[in-house]
């Protein structure tokens, strides 16, 4: 998964950015919505994906991922023309330096997510993903010094306690879920400081740019070690590995279009369709365990994002008043 540009995304920092379309754009705002649940409902079903790519670990799953990425965005740039702009955005090296920074966040989320799905904890890689609106609110406090409303604390609080619950329950800390929730939540937060300068497929070029060399050694040794299974597997694995630039690029495009039709508050409310997947995945279909302990937890997370989906549209229903009386 990947940012506030290029991936899912949680309710933004500031309360500024809680406008979006006109209300009369309902064309725009159809398309945005599609887009932005085909792209949520793509990273939902992603451990399906990465389940056919096993054995694999996910250090070679996450290479292939980057190298395949990044030959994707070359193609998408030569078809659609974007070379210029990704020239453009390149000489800017105070956002090329940003984006490497969120590249290493992303690596981590991806490796994490699919340690999570390959060792059997989708359920708790589903549970990072839905504290990641917590998560996001936390780092607009501690980091850009934003004022939270007391609905927004309160949110806070009942997570708080989801995660002490689980923390209980696990017998240990739920490290993956936080892993996740913070990288992401910091990979948006870094994402945030290039602001709309990058559009997604150049960004995703550069952040994949990034992290190719280090990608392209991690191959070679697991080859020379004689670990690689990429042809050596199955033919459905093979091609499924083959499809794993593809099925990172594509969600991502998605979302980015979603991200330009459609309001911060209904983007908001998408991006649950990807852990809720996840959790169904992980519960229905893998059967991994869920005694009452981790349903309440889950059950406290749950309440948690109801208070912060009502303050959201409160807060945006608020300012669209006041610009009206303006």
């Amino acid at each position: 998964m990947s940012s506030a540009r290029d991936a899912p995304s949680s309710p933004s920092f500031s309360e500024a950015e809680a406008g979006g379309p006109a209300a009369g754009d309902a064309l725009p705002m159809g398309r945005g919505l599609a887009f932005g649940i085909g792209a949520y409902a793509i990273w939902g079903v992603l451990p399906l994906f990465f389940l056919l790519l096993r054995p694999a670990t996910a250090f070679e799953i996450v290479a292939w991922r980057i190298v395949l990425s990044l030959v994707f965005c070359a193609l998408l740039l030569t078809v659609r023309g974007g070379w210029p702009a990704l020239v453009a955005v390149v000489r800017d090296r105070r956002t090329t330096v940003i984006l490497g920074g969120a590249s290493a966040l992303i690596l981590v989320n991806w490796l994490v997510y699919i340690y999570a799905t390959l060792s059997g904890h989708v359920v708790e890689a589903a549970l990072g993903y839905f504290t990641n609106p917590i998560v996001t609110v936390l780092l607009g406090v501690f980091v850009l010094r934003e004022r939270l409303r007391a609905m927004q604390w309160v949110a806070i609080g009942i997570s708080a306690a989801a995660v002490l619950v689980l923390a209980i329950n696990y017998g240990q800390f739920p490290f993956i879920a936080l892993a996740l929730a913070f990288s992401f939540g910091l990979y948006g937060l870094v994402k945030k400081q290039v602001g709309g300068r990058v559009d997604a497929v150049s960004g995703l070029t550069i952040e994949t740019a990034w992290l190719a060399v280090p990608a392209s050694i991690t191959l070679a040794v697991l080859a020379g070690n004689g670990v690689l299974t990429i042809g050596s597997e199955s033919v459905v694995q093979t091609v499924a590995i083959l499809c794993a630039g593809v099925v990172t690029a594509v969600p991502l495009l998605f979302f980015a279009a979603a991200a330009r039709r459609l309001p911060l508050t209904y983007l908001g409310l998408t991006q649950y369709i990807a852990p809720l997947l996840q959790f169904v995945i992980g519960v229905f279909v893998l059967q991994e365990a869920m005694p009452p302990a981790r349903w309440l937890g889950f059950g406290l997370v749950w309440i948690a994002l109801i208070v912060l989906t009502y303050d959201m549209f409160r807060a945006q229903r608020s300012a669209q008043s006041l610009a009206r009386l303006r």
